[in-house]
């Protein structure tokens, strides 16, 4: 892929620059794909607060948070393609028969679209509101996900990922991570308490997915050509149509999210986090640590911020903050 050096995007790397200061993040970067080409590729800061801490760069690896989500999504559309899942408006219950009875009436598309209705409390699953009502950013459904991707392919998540898609894509930069190495910012570990989660496990059932800049770029153009790269098919069109395509039940109020597999589809909602002026087709994905994947097939492009957010301020807004910078990528990316 040919780079292209200009600073047409240095207002947007102003504006990560000011959230960074604003959340007291120590690192920030930001890498736009646009047209087949890297037009803005630009890092800040270091991997913790001390001075003597590694400056970021190319190889530094985030902690991305629930953007991980979308390599679940991935994982259900491959084995769906793979005739593993019949589809999803199966119930859960149908593939794991522990989830019979407290999922009841829960689809796969209620999983995949944060509709299923179900919560965690004192270590059980429990009943919300129906399944397809109403929608909630809970994690029952992405824990069961992940036993489905291990109960039908016989490998756990990270495996199965590396094996179809990482290797495949040369994603070598990404990865569940359980041991500490230079290129990781890992500041989130020494608090006992971190919201990002354990990092025990390297099987993909942990918020422990680290990645580049440059990789979760890559990440979003997989998406952007439908699993095309170099103008070679390295996996089929309709694994990504599906992933990207509106799969919210009918029955969810108007007035809620819409979601493809996990991502956020561009919709008019009080809760939407994509920016009102970026084209219908867009679509995006965000973790708790600040990072964002936005994928704008109208523009050719997609936009990647990362940061080691370990905080929220009094009086940051985040839904503005993610939509003030999806607004103005699309300002930017327009005049391109």
């Amino acid at each position: 892929m040919k780079r292209i050096e200009n600073n047409h995007f240095q207002t947007l790397n102003d504006y990560v620059y000011k959230i960074q200061l604003t959340v007291r993040a120590t690192a920030a970067a930001t890498y736009i794909i646009k047209d087949n080409s890297i037009v803005n590729e630009w890092y800040s800061g270091r991997h913790d607060y001390p001075e003597n801490s590694r400056p970021v760069d190319e190889k530094t690896q985030f902690n991305v948070g629930s953007i991980r989500k979308t390599y679940l999504a991935l994982a259900i559309s491959l084995l769906i393609e793979q005739g593993r899942i019949r589809s999803i408006n199966d119930e859960i219950g149908t593939y794991l028969h522990e989830y019979k009875k407290i999922a009841n009436g829960v689809t796969l598309r209620h999983l995949l679209t944060h509709t299923h209705g179900l919560m965690e409390e004192r270590g059980r699953f429990v009943r919300e509101f129906p399944a397809g009502a109403n929608w909630a950013y809970r994690s029952p459904g992405i824990s069961m996900l992940i036993k489905l991707v291990h109960h039908l392919s016989g490998q756990h998540l990270s495996t199965f990922m590396r094996n179809n898609v990482f290797d495949v894509f040369q994603l070598i930069e990404t990865g569940w991570r359980t041991e500490y190495h230079e290129n990781l910012i890992y500041n989130y570990y020494k608090d006992k308490d971190t919201w990002v989660g354990p990092n025990s496990s390297d099987e993909g059932d942990q918020s422990n997915l680290f990645i580049s800049a440059r990789d979760l770029a890559m990440w979003g153009y997989i998406h952007l050509t439908k699993g095309c790269l170099g103008g070679k098919q390295v996996l089929p069109k309709s694994v990504f149509e599906r992933i990207t395509t509106l799969q919210t039940p009918n029955t969810v109020p108007a007035h809620l999210p819409r979601n493809g597999f996990i991502w956020w589809l561009q919709s008019d909602t009080p809760l939407n986090q994509i920016g009102e002026r970026l084209p219908s087709c867009s679509y995006q994905i965000l973790g708790i640590t600040g990072c964002a994947c936005l994928v704008v097939p109208k523009y050719n492009a997609v936009v990647v911020r990362m940061y080691n957010q370990l905080s929220n301020p009094r009086g940051y807004d985040y839904l503005s903050d993610v939509r003030q910078f999806g607004n103005l990528a699309n300002d930017l990316l327009m005049m391109v």
